[in-house]
C-alpha cells in the first residue's frame, strides 16, 4: 500500500503550515485575548483557503475531502500549536449542517460568514448525546426550546446554536439564533483559552429542525473524534520537537541535559508513542467507511489510544522543561493544555474505549 501523500494533499498541508506558521505564544496569547476569545478576521481568512469547506461533499458546496485529508489539517494545526477553533466550530458544525439538510445555514458556515457550535452537552450526562436537559415544544410557528446545555464551545463566538432537545421522548437537533429572545450565554474560559458558555433557553425559537436522529449522530461523533485524535497527534509531535531541542540547549554540570541517558530513553519512548499513535491514526483513517460499525469502532480506539499516548508526551515535556512547562510562557505548556481539552471532546478516554469495547 502506498502510504506517500498525493501532490494535491501536499499543497494543501503546505498552505495550513504557511497560514499557522507566524503563531507563537505571543500571538496565541494575542489571539486569546479577541472577543469571544478568537478573532472573527482570522477564521474568514481560514474558510477562504478551504479549511471548512474541506468537511463538506461537493454537493454541498464544499471539497470532498477524504478523512485522510482533513486528518492531514487537523495534524498540521496541531503541530503548529495554532489556536484556531477549526474542529469544534468548523468541521463539526459542517458535518452536522450538511447531514441534517440545512443547506442554507451551511453555506454561511463554509464561508466564513457564521459561526455554528454544537450544543449537546448537559449535567449529568456524562457525554451522553441523549437529551434530557433541553425540552422542544411544537407551535403554529415552529418549535421552541427550553433548558440548558453545558460547555458549548466556542459559546461566545457562535452566531448559530445546534441545539439537541427531546422531542416526543426522542433526541432531535435544532438550530437556534443565538441572538434570539430567551437565549442566555454565561462564558468562561477551558483550559486552553478558548472560550465556552453555559446556554439557558426559555423557550427560544428554533430557526429550523435538522434531519437527524441519535443514529445519524453518532457516525458523526466519530469522524470528529478523529480528527481531534489527529490535532492531537500533531500536538504530540510538537511538544516532543520542541523538548527535543531544549534538551541540546539546556546544560547541567557543564553538558547538555540530553546527553544524560536517563532522558535519552525517556525521549525514545516519546517517539516510538508518537509513530504509533500516527499509524493507529491512518489505520482509522483509511478504513472503510461503508462499514459503520467497524468506522466507529476505529475511530473510538484511536482517539483513546493517541489521547493517552499525547498526554503522556506532554507530562514528559513538562518535566524536562521542570516549572516553567506549564506555564503560558512556552509553547509546550500551551500545547498540553490544547491535548487536555481536545481528549475529552465528544467523550474523554474511558467513554471513547467503552465505545471501542462495544463495537468489538
Amino acid at each position: 500500500m502506498n502510504f506517500d501523500l498525493s501532490e494535491e494533499q501536499q499543497l494543501f498541508r503546505s498552505s495550513v503550515e504557511r497560514f499557522t506558521a507566524p503563531i507563537d505564544v505571543e500571538a496565541r496569547r494575542k489571539l486569546r485575548g479577541a472577543p469571544g476569545g478568537y478573532p472573527e478576521e482570522r477564521w474568514k481568512d481560514l474558510s477562504e483557503l478551504g479549511l471548512i469547506a474541506i468537511a463538506a461533499s461537493e454537493d454541498a458546496g464544499g471539497l470532498g475531502g477524504s478523512p485522510v485529508d482533513i486528518a492531514l489539517v487537523a495534524e498540521a494545526i496541531g503541530k503548529a500549536n495554532s489556536p484556531d477553533p477549526w474542529l469544534e466550530l468548523g468541521v463539526l458544525p459542517a458535518l452536522l449542517l450538511e447531514r441534517g439538510g440545512a443547506r442554507d445555514a451551511l453555506e454561511g458556515v463554509l464561508s466564513g460568514e457564521t459561526i455554528a457550535t454544537f450544543a449537546w452537552a448537559e449535567r449529568a450526562q456524562r457525554y451522553s448525546l441523549e437529551a434530557k436537559g433541553v425540552t422542544a415544544e411544537s407551535g403554529g410557528d415552529g418549535f421552541t426550546l427550553t433548558g440548558e446545555k453545558t460547555l458549548v464551545m466556542g459559546a461566545a463566538l457562535a452566531d448559530t446554536l445546534i441545539v439537541t432537545a427531546e422531542l416526543d421522548s426522542k433526541t432531535a437537533c435544532f438550530l437556534v439564533d443565538k441572538s434570539a429572545d430567551g437565549v442566555m450565554v454565561r462564558p468562561y474560559r477551558l483550559a486552553d483559552g478558548s472560550i465556552a458558555g453555559e446556554v439557558r433557553l426559555t423557550r427560544a425559537p428554533a430557526t429550523a429542525r435538522l434531519e437527524l436522529d441519535p443514529e445519524d449522530l453518532r457516525p458523526i461523533v466519530a469522524e470528529t473524534r478523529l480528527y481531534a485524535a489527529a490535532e492531537m497527534l500533531g500536538l504530540g509531535q510538537r511538544l516532543l520537537d520542541d523538548t527535543l531541542a531544549y534538551v541540546k540547549e539546556r546544560e547541567q554540570f557543564g553538558v547538555p541535559i540530553g546527553s544524560f541517558q536517563a532522558l535519552q530513553h525517556r525521549l525514545v519512548d516519546s517517539y516510538g508513542r508518537i509513530e504509533q499513535s500516527r499509524s493507529m491514526l491512518y489505520r482509522a483513517a483509511l478504513s472503510d467507511m461503508s462499514d459503520q460499525d467497524q468506522w466507529q469502532r476505529a475511530a473510538a480506539g484511536a482517539k483513546a489510544f493517541i489521547a493517552e499516548n499525547a498526554d503522556a508526551v506532554a507530562r514528559e515535556a513538562v518535566q524536562m522543561h521542570g516549572g516553567m512547562g506549564i506555564t503560558d510562557e512556552l509553547a509546550i505548556g500551551h500545547a498540553m493544555k490544547r491535548v487536555m481539552v481536545l481528549s475529552r471532546l465528544l467523550g474523554d478516554t474511558d467513554t471513547a474505549l467503552a465505545d471501542y469495547a462495544k463495537a468489538a
